[in-house]
């Protein structure tokens, strides 16, 4: 019984991504960052992804909620990509409350270490071509945050690039500001409460994901395959 709720469940996410308006997918040509990023070891030959980052966001210095944070990714090669999905996770001080077009990834299929993720779903990407997705996140000024976007193949394990986990963060805390500028590649430095000081090691240590480069893709993948398997079963019933 409890198999055939879970079967029930990836469906449901699987039919909300099959029909999800592509106006959610919009190209972008907003600048960006990929610092932090690393191409797969096995990539198929004329396809070249990689992700960008804002180089800075901001956060809320009350209610703790992130603005002009966005995940971008492109295929720069000359050849398209097949079917990909992007994750968007988060670590430590940061968490992700929605990514637009996109859904969640089931707790039980995240890598250790990471608070949750949003998995989006991607047909083709055409070579030359870009979608970028409004992120929606919080961040816990007192802690040290991360976030990570692996890209892996759309019916496999198959890491093709990954940027982070990389650091959002201020070295100069502003606890008195309506809001905080954080740089994309800084660690956080929490503010002491009542002054404008920071300590250098408050919150947890450094944040990363298991085994390397495919740690995290692979291990979401293996989730995200269920849903792969469930939206083309859908598919090919319409």
């Amino acid at each position: 019984m409890q198999g055939k709720r879970y079967g029930s469940m990836i469906a449901a996410i699987a039919a909300a991504v099959l029909f999800m308006p592509f106006s959610a997918h919009a190209d972008d040509t907003t600048p960006g960052s990929s610092q932090g990023g690393k191409p797969g070891t096995d990539v198929p030959a004329g396809v070249k992804l990689t992700t960008e980052l804002p180089k800075q966001i901001k956060v809320d210095n009350k209610a703790g909620t992130t603005s002009g944070l966005t995940a971008k990714v492109s295929n720069t090669g000359t050849k398209d990509s097949g079917a990909i999905t992007l994750s968007v996770l988060g670590l430590g001080g940061m968490k992700i409350t929605k990514v637009e077009g996109c859904v969640p990834v089931p707790s039980g299929m995240l890598p250790k270490g990471v608070n949750n993720g949003f998995a989006c779903v991607i047909d083709n990407l055409a070579a030359g071509k870009s979608k970028s997705y409004p992120v929606s996140a919080t961040y816990d000024l007192k802690q040290k945050g991360q976030i990570c976007l692996p890209v892996t193949e759309g019916t496999g394990k198959k890491v093709l690039w990954q940027q982070g986990p990389i650091s959002f963060g201020t070295t100069k805390p502003t606890p008195n500001a309506p809001d905080t500028p954080l740089l994309l590649g800084t660690d956080n430095v929490p503010a002491v409460p009542g002054s404008g000081s920071g300590l250098p090691k408050t919150g947890p240590g450094d944040l990363t994901l298991p085994a390397g480069l495919a740690g995290a893709g692979l291990l979401v993948a293996g989730g995200l395959g269920f849903w792969w398997t469930s939206r083309n079963r859908r598919a090919a019933h319409h």
